[in-house]
């Protein structure tokens, strides 16, 4: 099974993201949206794996405590082809105290994770190549504030159903509450 650990977002959250796809969507000439209910937050990618338990241990032993994370603006991560296009999430120690307590649990049980530094973002679309002229800044600057309550972490399995890329979610650990920020 392809596997990643993320945090699922309210349907308030992904109403504005839907809305900033739309933009870009009515200014591309070509690129990959994600359906609305593909819309997560990655934590740790963990690619074909079977060992479920054990994941969810490093899940468990990592549930620390709920937090606010802010979500704003937009960005791209160039590639050729077309572009990444993603909103920002604004600086939390809080997600990367989680993120590094969740990569430390899973290699305590021998799951080799890439070596990378974690850039959370919430992707927009892939290999967007937008019309001549399409204000970037603007569109960037008009993605209004965010608020995101992170109170689960989930395991998500990625697979595809009639030829559509899915996200089924096999399992959530909550996050204690108090605990965070």
């Amino acid at each position: 099974m392809r596997l990643f650990l993320a945090v699922t977002l309210p349907e308030a959250v992904k109403n504005q993201l839907c809305a900033a796809m739309d933009t870009l969507r009515a200014n591309a000439v070509s690129g990959r949206f994600p359906r609305r209910e593909n819309l997560h937050l990655t934590l740790v990618f963990l690619g074909e794996q079977t060992r479920l338990d054990e994941i969810k241990a490093a899940m468990e032993e990592s549930a620390d405590g709920a937090f606010s994370l802010s979500l704003q603006g937009a960005g791209t991560f160039r590639r050729e082809g077309g572009d990444i296009w993603w909103c920002g999430v604004k600086r939390s120690p809080d997600l990367l105290a989680l993120y590094h307590s969740l990569c430390a649990a899973l290699r305590r049980r021998g799951f080799a994770l890439k070596a990378q530094e974690y850039r959370p973002h919430l992707t927009l679309g892939r290999q967007v190549v937008l019309q001549d002229g399409f204000d970037e800044k603007g569109f960037a600057a008009s993605i209004a504030p965010m608020e995101l309550k992170v109170e689960a972490v989930s395991l998500m399995q990625s697979l595809r159903i009639d030829g559509r890329l899915t996200y089924r979610c096999l399992f959530r650990v909550p996050l204690k509450e108090g605990a965070g920020a």
